[in-house]
């Protein structure tokens, strides 16, 4: 039995732009959120093996910490040439000061060495795995992806993470030079185009009702 979201939810991130994306997905639904970062909650160790797993964590510890119910996301780039990398690393690949300038480098020298230089070998997919935790430990999960091409060089400073070098597939501009509204708003205003906003989409089916 699916459990519908009625109260105050924690959103279990410190990670300030995944948060305005989970905010304005959550606002057409009257949900009143606070982050775990405002709450000052410890980030507990993402030791799953796949983005599912990492979000029960994060969700599971967030609704034990504070009695409430909490709301993960666990989401990364999947670059096929790079045998599935950077995945659940996403994040650690920019390390400890998040420069994601630094990460997509990374990938590109790493594409470069493997001879990736046409679209057709520059394939990649984001993920994005949320879970709604309860603290009698009833969850919601889905997952959802978006698929594309990697470019360069980075295009945009919309968004954050990997944005400015996805190319969605069927658009001419990456994620960075994209809108909020045009990334991850939903119908009618939006598309509902990324693997977060497609994500969310599921979760809203079974867990929220406008207001």
């Amino acid at each position: 039995m699916h459990r519908r979201i009625t109260d105050k939810l924690v959103v279990a991130t410190h990670n300030p732009g995944k948060l305005a994306e989970m905010n304005e997905l959550l606002a057409p639904y009257g949900i009143a959120a606070v982050s775990a970062g405002e709450l000052g909650l410890a980030e507990p160790e993402e030791t799953g093996n796949d983005f599912r797993s990492n979000a029960a964590i994060k969700a599971i510890a967030a609704a034990q910490a504070t009695g409430l119910a909490a709301f993960a996301d666990d989401s990364g780039i999947v670059v096929d040439a790079l045998d599935g990398a950077p995945g659940i690393y996403s994040a650690r690949w920019a390390g400890p000061s998040k420069d994601f300038n630094a990460a997509m480098a990374q990938i590109e020298r790493l594409l470069q060495e493997r001879g990736a230089t046409t679209p057709d070998r520059r394939t990649a997919h984001f993920v994005s795995a949320l879970c709604v935790a309860w603290p009698d430990d009833h969850r919601e999960e889905v997952e959802a992806r978006v698929d594309g091409t990697l470019i360069w060089p980075p295009r945009g400073t919309a968004g954050f993470g990997y944005d400015p070098m996805f190319l969605p597939d069927g658009h001419d501009r990456t994620f960075g030079e994209m809108t909020s509204i045009e990334k991850h708003g939903l119908p009618p205003l939006g598309l509902g185009l990324s693997h977060r906003a497609r994500a969310f989409v599921k979760l809203a089916e079974i867990c929220l009702e406008p207001r």
